[in-house]
């Protein structure tokens, strides 16, 4: 074999790899950036992991910091902006995003790591199983790096690169204040919610496997067997084998789970108004704040302002969903004189139904027929033109 042709093959495989790991670099930080918000929870729940809570209150900047850094990275490698330093931007990244998924699925601790948002969703070993076959290529592109050349001229890759940036950090900083583009939740716009929590009949549930632990009381002998083994071979009958421990109950195919699971309204007393909220047959409103401690006040005050003239001029009703007690829930709506009914549910679904802090869903017969940012609500005439003039 020739040098030449040497050569050749080792540009092909690096051209592959580049293409390869630039392309998923940045679909990965792209599809993240969609929803900065819900990728800033997944970051603080590897925070109470490794008891670093204190960086919470980063969660949000870091979430948006690292989408950008994974599709600049994508990017630069394919065309080739600045090699040596991408290269070792990549390797410390796939080592880092490595070591997290490896924990996770070793450890057991965050059983979903976000690498892909809510639109693949990845268990920590697939997670893990991906990121080895990243390294791999990466390590080729890191032995390679001195042959990873720019396809633009200094100036045009400059210019270039500065764009890049722009989008990238732009992207994030967009969703977050304006809601995910896409939304991959189950809370999503035309969703029936009383229907994505409904088990349709005849499906399947979970198909678990017991494991029992048996010591044999003459001989020391030990077997694990599970329980169809352990009724099969009559096992149970012979009194010198005893069970050890207590079994162990194994998941070993997943059945039928709704989208939503979590979701119940309660009023401060806590009886349940799920089903009386959803079943509304008219156009009403949600204000959705998970945390009252840490909402925009101004936002839940031009909100208020909307609700006193919905209930005035339509007689519609208006919700304040939160999970906060609701002694600071009526304190926050004394001190705000807010006119909404207040209703109580755990803040995972809350983060769900609408990534902001206060965020609105339009609701008619339980169905989302439109959901907003605090920061893109409309106009009070706007929402009754639109909507209420034509129920």
């Amino acid at each position: 074999m020739t040098a030449t042709k040497k050569i050749n093959e080792g540009s092909v495989v690096l051209w592959i790899c580049r293409i390869f790991v630039g392309v998923l670099f940045i679909f990965s930080g792209l599809i993240k950036a969609n929803d900065p918000l819900g990728f800033s929870y997944k970051l603080q729940e590897y925070f109470e992991v490794f008891h670093i809570t204190f960086l919470n209150n980063l969660a949000v900047s870091l979430a948006i910091f690292l989408c950008a850094l994974e599709m600049f990275f994508g990017f630069a490698l394919l065309i080739g902006v600045r090699g040596k330093q991408v290269a070792w931007g990549l390797l410390l990244l796939i080592v880092f995003f490595s070591f997290l998924t490896f924990y996770s699925a070793y450890f057991k601790v965050v059983q979903t790591c976000g690498c892909f948002g809510d639109a693949i969703v990845l268990t920590p070993w697939q997670s893990f199983s991906k990121d080895l076959i990243l390294l791999l290529l990466i390590l080729v592109i890191f032995k390679q790096k001195d042959a990873i050349k720019p396809l633009f001229k200094p100036k045009a890759e400059k210019n270039i690169a500065i764009v890049a940036i722009i989008v990238s950090f732009g992207v994030g900083f967009y969703t977050y204040n304006f809601l995910p583009v896409m939304d991959f939740l189950p809370y999503k716009v035309g969703a029936n919610i009383p229907d994505e929590m409904k088990t349709p009949p005849g499906a399947m549930p979970d198909e678990f496997e017991l494991t029992y632990s048996l010591k044999n009381k003459k001989t020391g002998e030990t077997k694990v067997m599970t329980d169809k083994e352990y009724l099969k071979t009559g096992i149970w009958k012979d009194n010198n084998w005893a069970i050890v421990g207590d079994p162990t109950n194994k998941l070993i195919k997943r059945g039928f789970h709704p989208k939503i699971q979590d979701l119940n309204i309660n009023d401060a007393s806590g009886n349940s108004y799920t089903d009386a909220l959803l079943a509304n047959p008219y156009y009403n409103v949600f204000i959705v704040a998970y945390n009252l401690d840490k909402t925009n006040v101004n936002a839940m005050r031009n909100l208020n302002a909307m609700a006193i003239d919905l209930k005035e001029n339509y007689n519609s009703r208006v919700v304040l969903l939160t999970s906060n007690s609701p002694k600071d829930a009526e304190a926050f709506s004394k001190a705000n004189h807010l006119v909404s009914e207040i209703f109580y549910a755990d803040e995972v679904p809350l983060k769900s139904m609408v990534r902001a802090n206060p965020g609105v869903l339009l609701m008619k017969g339980g169905t989302i027929i439109n959901k907003w940012h605090y920061h893109t609500v409309p106009t009070y005439d706007n929402l009754v033109k639109q909507y209420l003039q034509h129920p």
